[in-house]
């Protein structure tokens, strides 16, 4: 994907909003009415429906279904996390954005948080090429496997979990071209 494109940017900004990412993370597991979605969030219909023709708008849910309710047409809408999950848009300001969205939205879900098993990490290092892609790699892997795992809220035997990831190069060592990646997955390496 261009980072610089405007798609790129559109995309960004209407995911750049906790509402919004509570909305990606619920319609991975099962699709959703704007109706469901304002239950199961406790957002009025209105408020869910904006944030849904947000998302839908910049292809990050896709239609579902559609089904005839009192003279009307309700859409269910899904997240397609199969799609490419590498680049989250142009500029660093436009990432930040991002990740402060995230941020809320972490700390929102932290304070839910189960006794339980958890892993936390954070690091600013140096390492090698071939050390960085096979991170990623595991990353990619990971993100995707819970993805396609996901149940609707409160299916019997599940475990209600948060993932969040943030890797990325930073400026000082190899950039570019000499770092560029593409998952094992999609490269059958």
């Amino acid at each position: 994907m261009d980072e610089t494109a405007p798609t790129a940017v559109a995309r960004l900004r209407a995911t750049a909003h906790p509402v919004r990412l509570r909305i990606l993370s619920l319609l991975t597991a099962e699709a959703m009415s704007a109706a469901e979605v304002a239950r199961a969030l406790d957002l009025t219909h209105a408020n869910a429906s904006y944030h849904l023709r947000q998302l839908h708008d910049v292809g990050e849910l896709v239609v579902e279904s559609e089904e005839k309710i009192r003279g009307g047409v309700a859409k269910r809408y899904r997240y397609d996390a199969t799609r490419d999950v590498r680049s989250h848009g142009p500029g660093v300001d436009a990432r930040v954005a991002y990740a402060r969205a995230n941020g809320l939205e972490v700390e929102r879900r932290l304070r839910q948080a189960a006794p339980g098993a958890s892993s936390s990490s954070d690091l600013e290092t140096w390492v090698d090429v071939e050390t960085w892609h096979r991170a990623l790699d595991l990353l990619h892997e990971a993100s995707h496997l819970l993805h396609a795992a996901a149940k609707p809220a409160g299916t019997p035997d599940t475990v209600h979990v948060s993932a969040t990831t943030h890797a990325f190069t930073m400026s000082g060592g190899l950039e570019g071209d000499a770092v560029r990646w593409t998952p094992a997955r999609e490269t059958g390496r």
